[in-house]
């Protein structure tokens, strides 16, 4: 059951105003949540993931499905299909340059997604990188501890 109380920090509110006021949209209570719910955590959430946090707060799902795709189209969040079918959706760092992503890893058991972060490439794979062409996303799927460790046993 999803935690329906949570402890509202008012300078991330303010930051989060100011990241959709400098991109021309409109500060509501659903917008601002969303994106609080997605800055707040370490991975990409899907449209349930965030819904079973916002309801229980008066916020419908609909009301949700369209701020995130909103949200999406202005550039503060990115929207991804990890190969399941599913969106995710992952705040995007305001600081980083437009477009630019990092990789993921997902468990081909569990299903859970882990961001990456920053990877280094040798020069070997960036020159093999360059022959096939501009690559845009990287996905990376294996099994995670959790599972391997289930296996292992």
């Amino acid at each position: 059951m999803p935690e329906t109380t949570r402890r509202i920090d008012p300078e991330e509110v303010d930051r989060i105003r100011q990241l959709l006021h400098a991109r021309g949209v409109r500060a509501t209570p659903a917008r601002i949540a969303v994106l609080q719910e997605l800055r707040a955590s370490d991975s990409p959430l899907t449209h349930a993931d965030v819904t079973e946090v916002l309801v229980p707060l008066g916020f419908d799902k609909a009301t949700v499905f369209r701020n995130l795709n909103d949200l999406a189209d202005a550039e503060l969040i990115s929207r991804t299909e990890l190969g399941d079918h599913v969106w995710r959706f992952e705040a995007l760092d305001p600081d980083r340059p437009p477009g630019e992503k990092h990789p993921h890893f997902v468990c081909v058991e569990c299903g859970s997604v882990t961001c990456l972060g920053n990877m280094d490439f040798t020069s070997s794979s960036k020159r093999r990188a360059k022959t096939i062409g501009r690559i845009t996303e990287i996905l990376i799927k294996g099994h995670c501890t959790t599972c391997e460790a289930t296996v292992a046993q």
